[in-house]
C-alpha cells in the first residue's frame, strides 16, 4: 500500500519519541572520530510544514513537539533534540516546520559520515530528492522498498551505522517483515545500531514483535515505550508507540531514564500515560 503520507502524524508524540532518541544515538556515535552511515529503510519527505497541508488535518504536532517549543527546563538529551528542531526553524518565534529523520541526522552529520535514504511512495521520495538536493555526495536518496534494500547497504563501509526501521504498519505484514528485516541485518552486520520504531495499537501484532525482536540473538538490546493515554474502549486509534534499539549505546539507559517521566509529565493525556523501559546488556 502506498496510502500513508507521515505528514498527517508529523511531530506527534511518536515522533518525539522517535527522534529524540535517533539524537541520543548519533550523539554517542559522534564521541568517536570515525565515520558513521545512517540508513533509513522508510525516510519519508524529510521536513514537514506545520502551517499548510497534511500536518493542519488533525494537528497533531500541537500534543507533540509544540508542548516542548517553549520549555526551559528540558533534560538535556531532550534538548538536544528541541535545537535541532529550533535551528530548521530560525528566524521564527513560531513552529512552522518539523523535521523528520533524514534530517535530524543531517543536522548532527559530519564530513565523511553518509546517509542513505530509502522511500517507496513516490511523491514523497520526490519531496526527499528535492529537499536533499544540495547534500551532494553525503546523501543518497533511493525510492524504493527499504525493506529489501538492506543487502546493498550491509555491511557499510566504515563498519559503524546507525539503520531506522519506522514503516506505517498499515498492514500486518510490515509486523513479520521487521522481524525478517533485522534478523538478515544482525547477519550481515552484526555490531550495526538498529532502532525500530512501533505504534502502541489495540491489535496483538504491537505486543508480539517486541518479544520477537528479544529473540534475535543480538548482543544487546533496549525497549522504550511511551503511552501517553490509555486505550480508548472502542480500540481505536494510537495509545502510545514504542522504541527497540538493537546494540544500543551504553549511556542510553540512563539518558532515558531521565526523559521519559518528562515526557510522561507533559505529553500525558490522561491517568493513563506511563513509560516502559527494559534492557538486555551485552
Amino acid at each position: 500500500m502506498l496510502s500513508y503520507r507521515h505528514a498527517f502524524h508529523a511531530g506527534n508524540h511518536a515522533d518525539v519519541l522517535k527522534h529524540c532518541i535517533e539524537v541520543m544515538l548519533l550523539d554517542y556515535m559522534n564521541q568517536k572520530d570515525k565515520p558513521w552511515w545512517y540508513i533509513d529503510t522508510h525516510a519519508g519527505a524529510g521536513v514537514y510544514s506545520l502551517t499548510q497541508g497534511y500536518a493542519t488535518k488533525n494537528a497533531e504536532f500541537e500534543t507533540g513537539v509544540a508542548r516542548l517549543w517553549q520549555r526551559t527546563d528540558l533534560p538535556a538529551p531532550l534538548q538536544r533534540y528541541m535545537d535541532v528542531v529550533k535551528d530548521l526553524n530560525a528566524g521564527s518565534a513560531h513552529l512552522q516546520l518539523y523535521p523528520g529523520s533524514p534530517y535530524v541526522a543531517q543536522a548532527l552529520q559530519r564530513r565523511d559520515d553518509k546517509l542513505r535514504l530509502f522511500e517507496l511512495h513516490p511523491s514523497d521520495s520526490k519531496l526527499l530528492a528535492e529537499n536533499f538536493l544540495d547534500a551532494g555526495r553525503a546523501a543518497k536518496v533511493v525510492q524504493a522498498d527499504g525493506f529489501a534494500s538492506i543487502k546493498s547497504v550491509l555491511p557499510p563501509p566504515p563498519r559503524r551505522a546507525l539503520m531506522l526501521i519506522d514503516p506505517p504498519y498499515e498492514e500486518k505484514h510490515d509486523y513479520v517483515r521487521v522481524v525478517e528485516t533485522l534478523k538478515e541485518a544482525l547477519e550481515r552486520f552484526p555490531t550495526g545500531t538498529y532502532a525500530v520504531w512501533y505504534p502502541q495499537l489495540s491489535r496483538a501484532e504491537t505486543k508480539q514483535m517486541p518479544e520477537k525482536l528479544k529473540k534475535l540473538g543480538a548482543k544487546s538490546w533496549l525497549h522504550v515505550a511511551l503511552t501517553v493515554h490509555a486505550p480508548r474502549a472502542d480500540g481505536f486509534g494510537m495509545h502510545g508507540s514504542g522504541m527497540f534499539i538493537l546494540n544500543p549505546p551504553w549511556t542510553l539507559s540512563n539518558e532515558l531514564k531521565e526523559v521519559m517521566p518528562y515526557l510522561v509529565q507533559h505529553l500525558g493525556l490522561d491517568n493513563g500515560a506511563q513509560y516502559l523501559l527494559e534492557q538486555q546488556a551485552a
